[in-house]
């Protein structure tokens, strides 16, 4: 018997997944963009300042409170925005007074500037011994600089060797290498503001003229011919606040007395205090008075009731130590 059963063959169709779609995308930029704003409201709030976040704050409690004169939006780098009460919805709204200005005391101050002097003094230390260093020329004499910060402010210090005296003997004359050393220090001292003094050093060896000369009036006459040749350095003859002698009143070796060493030239730098003290709380310069006609008054013109002095009487006014004695500038011929 024949079997005529149909046979069925099932064949299943195999079909890739469908996409799922880009909704994913779309969510992660969402997220990306409100990271990115949320940091930049961080950076705005460490940058802006404190009357900034109050103007701020006010505009998102009362946006129509705030005047269109200056921008529409809140921030803005051409200004920002400014209370209108008249159109203001919210009679509230009120901004913060300002934070007041804390004061500093007048110690702290003073203490803040001496520090700052300090630094400057010591500034200049560095520099001039750099040049002292570097400058053939001074390099020679480097065994007779010193320099030295004090209370009084920095000093520089010169002094005579045994076969290498600063002056001549006996004299205020200028050996050529000392006015090398004050020519070349000359443009570093007067880079700072601060005035100078220069002091005039001998030793204990009576002085040897005749007359009333003698050592107070030759230390004296030293430390005037080491300010002229600062002078014709450059330096402001303006910023020499004393010049003055000491004799042998301040040995710099007091056990031997008649030492070398002793015999020298003293250049402070000095700090404000150390000046004040000198100069004193001097008052401002008076203004300068024009004439009638409103012209400025004439600086070399003689003040009223002093005559001009004769020619013979002017020079010997001008050389009161000429040749090492005083003279008197009444008495012709007098001194040595």
């Amino acid at each position: 018997m024949e079997n005529n059963q149909p046979i069925i063959i099932k064949r299943v169709k195999r079909f890739a997944a469908g996409h799922h779609g880009g909704a994913w995308k779309i969510a992660f930029a969402d997220f990306a963009t409100a990271m990115m704003a949320f940091f930049l409201v961080l950076w705005l709030m460490s940058t802006a300042t404190p009357e900034q976040k109050i103007a701020i704050a006010g505009y998102f409690k009362d946006p129509i409170g705030f005047s269109e004169s200056g921008t529409p939006f809140v921030i803005d780098l051409g200004g920002s925005p400014q209370l209108a009460p008249e159109r203001t919805i919210n009679p509230e709204v009120k901004t913060e007074a300002p934070q007041e200005k804390i004061p500093i005391e007048r110690d702290t101050v003073e203490s803040l500037a001496e520090q700052v002097e300090q630094e400057r003094l010591e500034l200049l230390l560095k520099e001039l011994q750099t040049k002292v260093e570097e400058n053939p020329q001074l390099l020679k004499f480097k065994d007779q600089i010193s320099f030295e910060i004090t209370p009084d402010g920095l000093r520089i210090q010169i002094t005579d060797a045994a076969n290498r005296p600063m002056f001549d003997s006996g004299s205020a004359r200028l050996k050529p290498y000392f006015e090398d050393i004050l020519l070349a220090m000359a443009d570093t001292i007067k880079a700072v503001p601060n005035k100078i003094s220069i002091s005039g050093h001998t030793d204990a060896k009576p002085y040897s003229g005749q007359g009333d000369f003698g050592n107070w009036e030759l230390s004296a006459n030293r430390a005037n011919a080491a300010r002229r040749a600062l002078v014709a350095g450059s330096y402001p003859d303006s910023q020499v606040a004393r010049v003055v002698g000491f004799a042998s009143s301040q040995l710099f070796d007091p056990k031997d007395p008649f030492n070398p060493i002793n015999r020298r030239i003293d250049i402070v730098v000095l700090t404000k205090k150390a000046q004040r003290a000198i100069e004193g709380d001097q008052p401002p310069p008076p203004p300068d008075t024009g004439t009638q006609g409103g012209a400025p008054a004439d600086p070399n013109a003689i003040p009223p009731g002093q005559e001009p002095l004769p020619a013979h009487e002017l020079r010997q006014k001008l050389n009161l130590f000429e040749g090492g004695g005083m003279k008197d500038p009444t008495v012709p011929g007098t001194g040595s």
